[in-house]
């Protein structure tokens, strides 16, 4: 279907003029307000004109449903089509709003002389929005776009809640202060399979993030953008409206975008024409009609607060959930949002359930906040992501655990090393008692598995081990909540689950586990220690491995017979309940008893050498961790170095040369007298 919209290409980046049908203009556009007459300008040459004057509107325009308005008069050489049913509403309820109907055909292409082209049905923004399954992931992607623009000077991405001033129902805001996109840039993100982002410092890659994302979180989305690289600073507005569509019935896909410029002679921004004054007056007949903007001036308003460049994204007419809520909740929270229904909060008096419910791997389930504080693992120090009003605090889980270990991972395949990843892994503070597992797996410093849980058993095996890793050697999947299911993926899950039982079994028992894979006396002297010392596990500091184990015999602490036997008998005196509770999760009376009736130095000078053994290779090893982590920051300090030391002798060159032509210059001068002479 043909308004006199620009139609974006959705498979080709050329830049082809579009022909109008005068049959779709006739017969197939919606009304346009009698102010707007954009198929009656054309062949006009107009000049650039300043802010338009607020137009008047009839009744009801601008409502989701169109307007029946006078037709226009139809010309007599083209006969009328079939008379077409009625569009059908658009379900506000994402996951049943996939139903499309084309209400009319676009004659231009299956009429002489029509291009040859693809046409994409814009059913298909609904099913490629469906990539996503969870809401924050789409603000995620939106929030990948901000950070992507540091590179271009972005400083800040602004997340909040917009008043619709048509109808007053909330919508979703966010800007930041990047360098923004040219008209051609706009197109192109407005349009499927583009991408310049193919360095290693941008997160995406597809060029299809924006699409999605918007497009799951709400059925319309309207772009600001300001520009100032090429020179001539310049304005774009462009609207991806699902809404629109469905109601026209369109059978492709109509992006309607309008072009200022900055204009030196009176220091204000005019209108570009890409074509003609007719394609850039019913490109904005359309943005008037279907955004929540009815005047060209409220439009231009939203240039205001975004300074000499930057992006600002209004998405509105948000999804609601199945039960006819509003997807995203702006109103429990007045610095968050939040997913309604998703927080169910279990009222208890259990300290342990409550520091369970509070930890950020529940709360980035339905919070916004808790979500962007563990997004990235490095935050520029220059970039800041405020929510709502409010400045979102990047949290860093490494500082959460305890017993810290550092692990390299070198993975492989077909027989060449990818880039060795460093692991590090412990245990979460609180531990046993808050239920938390799992790794959090970054890709180019986006997260893309929060806690993801690789240990999976009946016996609680890795319970509270949780770690963090950069896996930049696997790729993402578009949506950029999963990998791909390659081979490295698998080998990444299998050696990620391995080290998960590994640290399990040389560490549980600082956390009051009975560690089987120690020896029956030191079982015994952990045992003891837990039960006598009355502190809990949360308490324990986070420290390296190789600084918390003691390395001579005189550290390690002796417990003689005498004394096993006066553990003993005080387990005796305990009340038969906990005794058993004490048997089920220590199991205190198997190795103490056998070990009571022997003699208590003699054998406690036997496990003292297997100890220093063991805590000597433990020790080892972390040092070894130590020093491919020292010996990594080192590489990454000389490689700043000589990227510096490289811009500088660029920079030397470039002097040199100058004086050498200027040298050369003054020779030639002299050469030319000497002619003379």
């Amino acid at each position: 279907m043909s308004l006199g919209a620009e139609v974006i290409e959705l498979s080709s980046d050329e830049d082809e003029e579009p022909v109008p049908s005068t049959t779709a203009l006739i017969h197939h556009a919606p009304s346009s307000p009698p102010d707007v007459k954009p198929h009656l300008l054309a062949d006009v040459d107009v000049k650039p004109l300043l802010l338009l004057p607020p137009p008047l509107h009839p009744p009801g325009y601008g409502a989701l449903v169109p307007v029946k308005t006078e037709e226009p008069v139809p010309v007599a050489t083209v006969s009328s089509p079939p008379r077409a049913l009625p569009p059908p509403r658009l379900c506000r309820q994402f996951w049943k709003s996939g139903d499309y109907v084309v209400a009319r055909r676009n004659p231009d292409v299956a009429g002489p002389g029509g291009r040859n082209r693809l046409r994409i049905n814009p059913k298909f923004l609904h099913s490629n929005a469906t990539s996503h399954k969870w809401a924050f992931g789409a603000i995620a992607e939106l929030l990948d776009n901000a950070i992507d623009e540091v590179n271009n000077g972005a400083t800040f991405v602004r997340v909040n809640k917009f008043k619709n001033p048509r109808d007053g129902n909330p919508s979703l805001l966010v800007q930041d202060d990047g360098g923004g996109m040219d008209p051609e840039a706009l197109r192109r993100c407005m349009s499927f399979g583009f991408s310049d982002k193919q360095s290693d410092a941008f997160i995406g890659q597809y060029g299809n993030g924006f699409k999605t994302s918007t497009m799951r979180l709400g059925a319309d989305v309207i772009v600001f953008t300001q520009n100032q690289n090429n020179w001539v600073p310049t304005r774009s507005i462009g609207l991806l409206s699902y809404t629109f569509l469905m109601e026209t019935g369109c059978d492709d896909v109509l992006v309607p975008t309008v072009d200022y410029q900055y204009d030196l002679t009176t220091t204000s921004y005019v209108q570009m024409l890409r074509h003609d004054q007719k394609l850039f007056s019913s490109n904005l007949a359309i943005l008037l009609k279907w955004s929540p903007f009815s005047t060209e001036a409220e439009l231009l308003k939203q240039f205001d607060d975004m300074g000499d460049h930057g992006t600002k994204i209004i998405v509105f007419n948000l999804w609601f959930n199945d039960d006819g809520d509003m997807e995203l909740d702006f109103n429990s929270d007045k610095k968050d949002i939040l997913i309604t229904g998703a927080h169910k909060k279990v009222k208890t008096n259990s300290l342990d359930k409550i520091a369970a419910q509070n930890y950020v791997s529940t709360r980035l389930r339905y919070s916004l906040r808790a979500y962007a504080s563990i997004l990235y693992l490095h935050v520029p120090d220059t970039f800041r992501i405020i929510l709502r009003g409010c400045d979102v605090e990047p949290h860093n889980v490494v500082n959460d655990l305890m017993y810290r270990e550092c692990v390299l991972y070198k993975p492989q395949i077909a027989g060449l090393t990818e880039s060795s990843v460093i692991t590090t892994i412990g245990f979460v503070k609180g531990a046993p008692d808050i239920d938390v597992q799992g790794f959090n797996v970054y890709h180019k410093n986006r997260l893309i598995l929060p806690f993801w849980k690789v240990a999976n058993n009946s016996y609680g095996k890795g319970r509270g081990v949780v770690g963090i890793l950069e896996a930049n050697f696997i790729k993402p999947t578009h949506d950029k909540q999963d990998f791909e299911k390659s081979v490295l993926y698998q080998r990444l899950e299998f050696r990620l689950k391995e080290m998960t039982y590994e640290y399990w079994d040389l560490h549980c028992h600082r956390v009051g586990y009975d560690n089987k894979k120690l020896p029956k006396a030191t079982r015994a002297i952990n045992r003891a220690n837990h039960m006598n010392g009355g502190s809990s596990p949360t308490s324990a500091p986070p420290r390296l491995l190789a600084v918390d184990i003691p390395t001579s015999s005189s550290s390690i602490p002796r417990l003689s017979a005498s004394a096993a036997r006066e553990k003993i008998s005080s387990l005796d005196s305990l009340p038969k309940s906990t005794v058993i509770g004490l048997k089920r999760k220590f199991n205190p009376f198997g190795a103490v008893a056998a070990s009571a009736d022997q003699d208590g130095l003699h054998h406690m000078d036997k496990i003292d050498v297997s100890q220093r053994r063991r805590f000597n290779e433990y020790k080892t090893l972390t040092l070894e961790n130590d020093k491919l982590r020292n010996e990594c920051l080192q590489y990454e300090g000389s490689e700043k170095q000589l990227v510096l030391k490289e811009q500088k002798l660029r920079s030397e060159i470039a002097e040199v040369e100058k004086k050498y032509q200027e040298l050369l210059g003054e020779l030639r001068s002299l050469d030319v007298k000497k002619e003379k002479q």
